[in-house]
Order: structure tokens, then sequence, then C-alpha cells
């Protein structure tokens, strides 16, 4: 008989959950479902060629640099690209302000472990991106979530949720925002939001995390200035990676604060969790920025992903019924949008009727601190073929006119 080990667990391991997405992804595997579900990104565009061109140039340059540990900040050279980048992008940032990180999620944790006491409020959108919401509860945040339109978190409601913890007392240690071309509903803020919000977190004195995967995928529209560029007073703290913008499987992002005492302890939290983030990884996407493929690579995923947005529109424009509290967003960049369905319908329920009709989704309650979102699902459109699309769009509006009454 096995041991039991559950009286051992910490009160951190009792508060995981398997990630929802994870686990609908399994069911998502079969070849001859069309899948809406993951994050991913399209792998025809992986420049497969292009890295193993660059493999074989690192190691025989620095193979046994590449080979070894590296400094927990992560690689000179690679950081030192970074700059470069951040700087095209309008934001001066110096080398000391940067740190690499396996992929944005880490960043996360780091953000928690860093800030996080058992019972800290803290404040997000609803909805928000699942990786955050499971980061922040597994160090016992009390999570506090503000609704979300067009624009992205509403500034009176936010408004209002602070004034309701600082009258009890309380503080949240942050407000998390994922600005552009929100992960799961498509939505951007807008600048004056962006001023607004920034405002607030001056106000009642707390930071703001910037969240920012998809900032670099924009298909229309005029770029809005990231809060770190906004922020005069070191309270901004934004986060990266190169999972959307280029490969995942590397699993490299970046953070940056200017604010060196919040640094030091992202550092240390750092340390004792991988010493190091891979050096063969990060000299790898040094060479390809070096060799200025990141730019072009970007350029050619926006293309892409431009075509796939207006495809799956256009086919909801001709296949969704029309019904009275169905709608979806239309984002200007990224990788989702959001379908809200009739307050009647449950997008969890109906999930395995999706499935049946061999397409998937991720439900809407997976990305809600609160329990909300029963109504709505999150699509995906960066990772299926655009036949794919057409068909899958085809039935997924099939299934909601079953469910309509």
């Amino acid at each position: 008989m096995p041991f039991d080990a559950n009286h051992l667990f910490s009160n951190t391991a009792n508060r995981m959950r398997r990630s929802e997405i994870r686990e609908l992804l399994k069911l998502t595997r079969k070849p001859d479902i069309i899948s809406f579900a993951g994050g991913l990104p399209a792998p025809d565009l992986f420049p497969i060629e292009e890295f193993k061109d660059i493999s074989v140039k690192v190691l025989a340059e620095n193979g046994a640099k590449a080979l070894q540990y590296g400094p927990t900040e992560g690689d000179p050279g690679l950081i030192n690209q970074l700059v470069e980048f951040e700087k095209r992008g309008g934001v001066e940032v110096t080398p000391e302000q940067v740190l690499v990180t396996t992929a944005s999620q880490q960043g996360l944790d780091l953000l928690g472990k860093a800030f996080i006491n058992e019972g800290d409020p803290i404040v997000m959108g609803l909805p928000s991106y699942l990786g955050g919401i499971q980061a922040f509860r597994s160090y016992g945040a009390d999570m506090h979530g503000v609704p979300l339109d067009e624009h992205g978190m509403k500034v009176d409601a936010l408004k209002a949720k602070l004034a309701e913890l600082k009258n009890a007392g309380r503080t949240p240690k942050f407000i998390y925002v994922v600005p552009d071309f929100q992960n799961p509903s498509g939505v951007t803020m807008n600048k004056e939001r962006r001023l607004e919000v920034l405002g607030l977190a001056r106000e009642y004195n707390t930071l703001l995390i910037e969240d920012t995967p998809y900032r670099e995928l924009r298909f229309e529209g005029e770029a809005i200035p990231p809060f770190i560029l906004l922020d005069d007073e070191e309270r901004v703290i934004t986060l990266h990676t190169f999972s959307k913008i280029l490969i995942p499987g590397l699993r490299i992002g970046w953070l940056i604060t200017r604010n060196k005492a919040v640094m030091d302890k992202l550092v240390m939290g750092k340390q004792p969790v991988d010493l190091c983030t891979s050096p063969f990884g990060q000299m790898l996407l040094a060479e390809y920025m070096k060799q200025g493929l990141l730019d072009k690579q970007i350029a050619e995923i926006r293309k892409a992903y431009h075509r796939k947005r207006d495809v799956i529109l256009e086919a909801f424009e001709k296949h969704m019924p029309k019904l009275e509290g169905l709608s979806w967003t239309r984002p200007e960049g990224g990788l989702f949008l959001w379908v809200k369905l009739p307050e009647y319908m449950s997008a969890n329920e109906i999930f395995p009727k999706a499935i049946d009709k061999k397409v998937a989704y991720v439900v809407g309650t997976a990305f809600h601190c609160d329990g909300g979102g029963a109504n709505a699902m999150r699509i995906n459109f960066s990772y299926a073929s655009l036949e794919q699309i057409k068909e899958g769009a085809k039935r997924l509006a099939e299934l909601i006119a079953e469910e309509a009454k």
C-alpha cells in the first residue's frame, strides 16, 4: 500500500490546482479535433532551419560557455540584445533593469513569491490570464476582480474596488493587467485608460504589473505606449516572453523593473528555483537577434495571425446564430478572442458536446478569479489552419444554435 503523504503537504501545495487549460488540452490532442483551446503558436512558422544553423555556430564558437551554468540575471549577450529591442520600441532600459526568466510564467511566480503573503489582496481584470491566477493563488493571494470593457479594465470599477479595500484597512500588493490584446479577451487598454489606472496605482500606493506577451503582434491601429513608458516612479514591472513572438520551446522571457530593490528581491527569489535560465537557449536567442532575424520573424507571425483573425471573424459573422446576448470581441492583434454566450448558456456544460463535434475551446470560468464567466469561452485563432478555422467556427456556431432557447 503506497504511503499517504496528504497530511504532510504545505499550505502552498494544498492551494495548487491543475491548470484547466492543460487538462482540456489532453482532450484535444486527437488529430480529428479542431482546437481553439490552447494559446499555441502556429508550428509551421517556427524558424527551424535558422536555429539549426545558429545552434552549430554557438556550439562551435562558445560551446563550453553555452553548456555551463550562467548568471542568474541572464546571459549578458542576450540582455544587451533585449536592451536594444526595447529601445526600438521606445523603452529605454539599462542591462541592470532586465532579468531573464524561464518564460514570463516564471516572472509571475517570482512576483508572487516577492510580494504576496497569505491573505494579501491583489487586483486583476475579470477575466484575466489563467497563468497569473494560478501563480498568485499558490501564494495565497486574496484576488479581487475588476470587470473589463472594450478598452480594458473599467476605471470606475477599479476606483471603487481600491476604495473598498482602503476602507477595510487593506492595500493591494499590486494591480495586474494584460494591456495589449489581453489573454483571454483580446481587448487592448487605450492610453487614457492606462494613465488613469497608473494614476490610481499611485494614489493607492501600490505596484502595477504589466504582462505583455503579445504587444508586438499588432495587426491594425496605432501602438499604445506601454505602462513602463508612462511610469516615472519605478512602480511598474513589465513581463515579456519569446513564446508568442518567436517560439515557446526555449522557455525564455524577460522582466523589466527600474526599481533596484525590487530587482534585488526577484534575483534572490530566482536563485533557489533554477540558479539560471538555460545559457544555451539564451545564447541561441542572442545570436538570432544579433543577425536581425527576430524583427523579420515577428513580421511574418503578425501577417499570418492577421489573416487568421480575419478568417475567424468572417466565419463567425457568417455562421453564428443571431441570438440576444451572443457576442465576440474583435481584437486588433494577439492570439485570442472572447465569446460571450447568452446568460442561460454554460460553456462548461456544452463543452462535452463541442468535443463530440470535434471542436474545442477553453471555458470562461478558468479566467475568472471570482468563479464567474460560465457563459463565456476563449477562442485561440493562431494554431489552427485557415480551413480548420472555417470548419471549426461552423461547428461551434451549430452547437450554440442547438443550445439556444
